[in-house]
Formats: C-alpha cells, structure tokens, sequence
C-alpha cells in the first residue's frame, strides 16, 4: 500500500494519499515511510511545523538510508520556502519610506520559569539554535537586541508578542522629537511647581507643571573619564583611560508635554531658588544629590523609578553607528567621544516612548 502511496503524491493526489495514510496509521502506525508520508502530507496542508518534526524525528530514529536522504531533501525545502516567505514578507514591511527608518528592537525580561519554552520560540523566529536563544533572553531588564529598518523590526516583533516574548520597538526620530529641559533648581513647589530650566538652544527660562503630570523617573550614572599614567608588568610608563569618577543623572518625564526635565548632580545649583536642602554650603555633592531625590520622591511616591541603566548600557555600548545618530542631551565636559551619553538618553527616551504606548497616547 505504501507504493499507492507514493503514486498519489507523484500524481499530488493529496484526498487519495490521506486515505490511505488513515488505513496504514492504524495498522503500522511506527514505520518509517508511514511517518515519512504523513510528514508529506502534512506539508502539501500547509501545516510546514507538523512535518518539520516528524522529518526531524525520522533523522534521529530512522537508519534507512533512502529515508533519511529524502528527509533531509524535505527539511532543505522548508527552509527554503520559509526564507522565500521571510524575504517576501519583510520587503512587504519595509515598503513605505516611514517604515525604514533607523529604529531598535528592544527584549524585556523574562522570568525564569518561562526562559525555556520561550527560547524554543524565539530560536524559531529569529533562526538561531535553542542555546544562543536563551542566552539572548534577558531575565532582567532591558535588552536592545537588534537595529535596523523599523519595519523589519515591527515584523519581528509581533512575532514574538504573539509567542508570548514580551519586547518593542520605536525609531531613533521618535527619540529625537522627546524635547529635553536642563534644569538649574526648583524656583517654587506650591499648589503647582515650577524649575528654572534651559532648552536646547540653552536660553533660560522657567517651566511650571503639576507634580501629577510626571510619569517617570529617570535614573542613571555616567562615567568620567581620566588619562592617567600608569607601570604595566615590563615596568615600563603607559597611558591608560581609566574611571575616575561618576555622574549622576536623574529624569523627569512630562509624557503630555513630550518633554523631559534633566536634572544631574554637578549641573544643579544647590544654593538657588526653592530651599529643599539645608547646610548646603557644607555639604558634599553627594549628600545635596542625595538629599534632592529623597526631597523628588516624597513629592511623587507613586511615580515608578526607572533605575537600571547601566545593565541596559552593557547591551548597546558597541552600537557605535546606531548612537552617533543619536543627541545625548548630556553636557558634561569629555576628553574623548563616549557612547556612555547617547546610551543614557537612548534609555530614557526608551521609557518616554514605552510609556507613551502602554497608556495609549
């Protein structure tokens, strides 16, 4: 029966191969070339999964020769119409101009428990083996796992919220058009507050808002960088970069204005405006930051503290290209290009954006 078989596929008579299949199901269930045509049928339904795993099974548990050649053939021409239909399919999402500008996919965490059944998917999507899978999902954090055409990014992603893998993506120009606010001190807190801020063009000036209007709190630190002179094992002088300190930087988005107020430790004037710190003369910087933020979140406790910068930089430093299109709104006083800067701005801009999206604006 199995030769019927087989002239039904030659003759793609696909109705009659299934009932014979049906019949030989029940009386050898186990054979080989059973299995192998049911895998054929499988594929000529469209249900390319289904078949992939039984010729892969095949090719595992199988010794003869003529099936496992013609498992692997069938395994070799799914891969094939998949790529066809990946190309075809991505050239769909990249065909209006708005959909290839320079965007980033960005991972979410995942908790752990679920790191191996979404691996498997993931692998899947993106064409990588179940181990670099799971390595790439981050537990914790954010990770930006890909740049490119944002809508070769978008075609990506909603595979993967469909399997369950939490991610997003936005455009470097979405970014961009967030306006960012330098600001000296706080002038006023009454019913309303008001900061004593600069633009980009650095005209100063004063912003009153709402401590209601603040959806986000920004932090981050940024290293400075310092030229030393040190003796490496031959005993001989170099010169080194090293660390020799950090700044720090805190947010706050005002997601109605599409704005950013950009507070950091060095730049705010402790000694003008509102008095939120006392002794500031003979306090350290340290103690007046720390002093400013604990004064922020009893103005907003309910305001959620984004903290985890610096593990999200450790998976975009190396994106040198993607960065240098991007304006760090960072004014610190550098030696040397860093991508320290861009990468904190991309991170907040990240969290302005996602917010934007989760409450629907």
């Amino acid at each position: 029966m199995i030769e019927q078989v087989a002239t039904a596929f030659e003759r793609k008579d696909y109705h009659t191969a299934a009932k014979l299949l049906k019949q030989l199901l029940k009386e050898t269930p186990d054979n080989p070339w059973v299995q192998f045509y049911l895998a054929r049928l499988h594929e000529a339904s469209g249900k390319r999964q289904d078949a992939e795993e039984i010729y892969r099974q095949l090719l595992r548990d199988t010794t003869n020769t003529k099936i496992v050649v013609q498992a692997r053939e069938s395994l070799r021409r799914l891969q094939e119409i998949e790529q066809e239909e990946r190309i075809r399919a991505i050239s769909q999402a990249t065909a209006q101009a708005s959909d290839t500008k320079l965007g980033v996919l960005v991972l979410e965490p995942l908790a752990s428990e679920l790191k191996t059944v979404a691996a498997g998917k993931f692998a899947q999507i993106m064409q990588l083996d179940a181990y670099t899978a799971r390595l790439i999902l981050p537990s914790r954090g954010w990770r930006l796992y890909r740049t490119g055409q944002v809508g070769e990014l978008r075609f990506y992603g909603e595979q993967l919220q469909q399997a369950g893998i939490p991610c997003f993506w936005t455009t470097i120009a979405d970014i961009q058009k967030i306006q960012v606010f330098q600001v000296d001190y706080f002038q006023e807190n009454t019913s309303k507050v008001t900061v004593v801020c600069r633009n980009e063009a650095n005209q100063l000036g004063s912003l009153t808002f709402d401590w209601s209007e603040v959806k986000a709190r920004v932090l981050g630190l940024l290293p400075i960088f310092e030229q030393v002179v040190d003796i490496d094992a031959r005993r001989k002088l170099e010169r080194k970069t090293q660390t020799q300190d950090y700044v720090q930087f805190c947010d706050l988005h005002l997601t109605d204005r599409n704005c950013i107020l950009r507070l950091y430790d060095n730049g705010y004037e402790f000694q003008q405006g509102l008095e939120i710190i006392s002794q500031v003369s003979q306090n350290t910087i340290r103690i007046n930051w720390n002093s400013l933020l604990h004064w922020l979140e009893q103005q907003m406790p309910q305001v959620k503290v984004w903290s985890d910068f610096t593990h999200f930089a450790d998976t975009v430093l190396d994106q040198t290209e993607m960065l240098s299109q991007i304006q760090s709104h960072v004014h610190l006083f550098r030696r040397e290009q860093t991508n320290w800067d861009s990468a904190f701005h991309l991170y907040s801009g990240l969290v302005f954006v996602k917010g934007v999206m989760d409450s629907g604006l």
